[in-house]
């Protein structure tokens, strides 16, 4: 995981949308997004950025079983919250599968990377 916030924070930076509380966000966001591959679909096996009005953010893995979110996450205790954040700080996500598995998905505005609007989380 600490690889794939690396070269988050790289593009972030290449893309001129870093030190913005939405750009940490996006760490977050890419941090859950590979943790719940490596739990529950046997690793990542892609990580891709894009940049243009949003950023997108691909996880693909080698299932295509969908993500679903925990029933009921305990607050205050860990596990069961990823899909929740995800939700919380991307504008929009999803799946789409492919003949290898699938890739989950999401997107923050542009406008919100650069300026540092915060989900309040």
């Amino acid at each position: 995981m600490a690889k794939g916030r690396d070269f988050t924070r790289q593009a972030l930076v290449d893309w001129g949308w870093s030190g913005t509380e939405t750009s940490e966000d996006a760490l977050l966001l890419v941090s859950e997004l590979l943790t719940n591959a490596t739990l529950h679909a046997g690793g990542c096996v892609e990580l891709a950025l894009s940049a243009g009005e949003v950023l997108r953010v691909e996880v693909f893995d080698g299932t295509t079983t969908p993500p679903r979110p925990h029933p009921s996450p305990q607050r205050g205790l860990p596990g069961g919250h990823g899909l929740y954040i995800v939700e919380r700080v991307s504008d929009r996500w999803g799946t789409h599968t492919h003949e290898n598995g699938k890739a989950v998905w999401a997107e923050i505005e542009a406008s919100r990377l650069t300026s540092g609007r915060s989900t309040g989380l």
